[in-house]
């Protein structure tokens, strides 16, 4: 429909051009059949600008739709459908505990073609060719090689990131970290709770993620990376109503950051205390 190569014109195009609506935005950008996907996304500005221009409030299954459409079965949708409560000692139900990671992540998970990774803290809802072997993983870490992060990799998934920064969205960095054998400005903390699984069994679990060392006062920023990434053409952005679309090439960002982690002390994802000192 579109050539996705010419994304600064097609920003103009559908800013003043009525028959193009945010069904068809997958159009304008380089996604294409068999791809594996990884959606990071705020909707309220987009479906906002939606119904006021025209008028109906946007059908969110039939946005969902419009990806897997484009992908076909042949690729792999993940949307991301954290949930810290299992931190805080809560009962995770694999099939009632919602995500925390807004409405496009719940609907999905109630749309009937995607099922859920096991994971009680950074699970995905999945649809596609990957499903199965997704939703197999028995990942303990939250960020191992042998969660659906390191999937993602291993299957040069993109992440679209839809109107959110990276320091609030870009979780793939997380799994970099733990893959350069943990920066000393984090470590790995364990967590134990009660578990649901699909089937109505309960269990207790244990389960871990890397995290801040707060003595040191770490803190996310990852303003620097995604400048680069856009400079370097590991992301290509674009702005379309008014909305910035980043489609992030993961296999190249986890070059970029181990290379960021291991000789430049992470200052282009993070800060902490100490960090520039020589």
């Amino acid at each position: 429909m579109f050539n996705s190569l010419n994304l600064n014109i097609l920003s103009e195009i559908i800013l003043t051009d009525p028959k193009i609506d945010c069904y068809h935005i997958v159009d304008l950008l380089n996604i294409n059949e068999g791809d594996c996907i990884l959606v990071s996304s705020s909707l309220s500005r987009l479906f906002h600008l939606e119904k006021e221009h025209r008028g109906v409030k946007p059908d969110i299954h039939q946005f969902i739709e419009s990806f897997t459409n484009k992908i076909t079965e042949n690729g792999t949708l993940l949307f991301p459908t954290y949930n810290w409560g299992f931190c805080r000692g809560e009962t995770y139900d694999y099939l009632k505990t919602p995500a925390e990671t807004g409405a496009l992540a719940n609907e999905a998970l109630k749309h009937p073609g995607f099922k859920r990774t096991k994971h009680p803290i950074y699970s995905f809802a999945v649809w596609g060719k990957g499903q199965e072997e997704l939703c197999k993983l028995e990942n303990i870490s939250s960020f191992g090689a042998d969660s659906p992060f390191g999937y993602l990799h291993k299957h040069h998934g993109k992440n679209l990131v839809i109107d959110v920064s990276l320091t609030h969205s870009f979780t793939f960095v997380h799994y970099v970290e733990e893959l350069t054998k943990f920066p000393h400005y984090r470590y790995h903390k364990f967590f134990n709770a009660d578990y649901i699984d699909e089937f109505g069994n309960k269990s207790h679990r244990e389960y871990s993620m890397l995290v801040r060392d707060l003595d040191l006062e770490v803190t996310n920023v990852l303003e620097p990376i995604e400048q680069e990434f856009i400079d370097t053409d590991v992301t290509q952005k674009t702005i379309i109503n008014g909305i910035p679309f980043s489609l992030i090439n993961l296999c190249a960002s986890a070059e970029a950051i181990k290379k960021d982690i291991y000789h430049n002390r992470s200052r282009k994802i993070c800060t902490y205390k100490g960090q520039y000192d020589d």
